[in-house]
């Protein structure tokens, strides 16, 4: 049976990261791999009532609830989603996962990073990613790209908004074998091809060391 993995999808709103998951899975379906989509907030079924409360609730959120709400949400799609499909031999392709708490609701709201990295890990009991992509582009872009029909994350305000970018970054500089970071104001194209090189630089370095 192939090996399972878990390859995620980082970046700000807008970067295009959403583009280059579906990207890869065609790419992967067409080379033979069994692929799994998911996203978080909204992994299937509970993940989609989470989601709505957290993009569309009108009422004040503090950032602590917000935080378990999105962690509720992974633990959630680890154990139904993630976990058996990767188990199956499949590759599962997840639209943010825990980089995304500690970027949005650490760097960003201020909240103790230490504390959502432990929580982070007791959501996930232990599995991380084996690859992610950071699509990193500015917060003018960003904005731009998004629109004026903005949900309650992307109305946060420009100076959240390069918090979460520096938080990025500073995540990439810790985990480098892990976490990738990739120019999101090349052309999809250009983007998509180096994403595929990394992804097959993985799988490389696997091929390799289980020799």
């Amino acid at each position: 049976m192939k090996k399972g993995y878990f390859i995620t999808f980082e970046g700000a709103d807008g970067c295009g990261k959403s583009t280059q998951m579906n990207l890869l899975a065609q790419y992967l379906l067409k080379n033979g791999y069994e692929v799994v989509l998911t996203r978080e907030p909204g992994g299937k079924g509970l993940g989609e009532k989470i989601r709505e409360i957290l993009l569309n609730y009108d009422g004040e959120v503090s950032p602590r609830c917000e935080s378990f709400l999105f962690l509720a949400d992974r633990a959630q799609n680890i154990d139904i989603t993630v976990n058996p499909a990767i188990n199956a031999g499949k590759i599962v392709l997840c639209d943010r996962h825990i980089d995304s708490t500690v970027a949005y609701q650490g760097y960003g709201r201020g909240l103790d990073i230490e504390k959502i990295v432990y929580l982070n890990n007791l959501a996930v009991n232990g599995r991380k990613p084996d690859l992610t992509f950071v699509y990193d582009i500015d917060v003018e872009t960003s904005m731009k790209r998004v629109g004026t029909e903005k949900d309650r994350m992307e109305s946060a305000g420009k100076d959240f908004h390069n918090k979460v970018r520096h938080g990025y970054l500073e995540l990439a500089k810790q985990e480098p074998d892990r976490i990738k970071v990739v120019d999101g104001t090349n052309s999809v194209e250009e983007i998509h091809k180096k994403t595929v090189e990394i992804f097959n630089l993985l799988l490389d370095r696997d091929n390799f060391e289980n020799r």
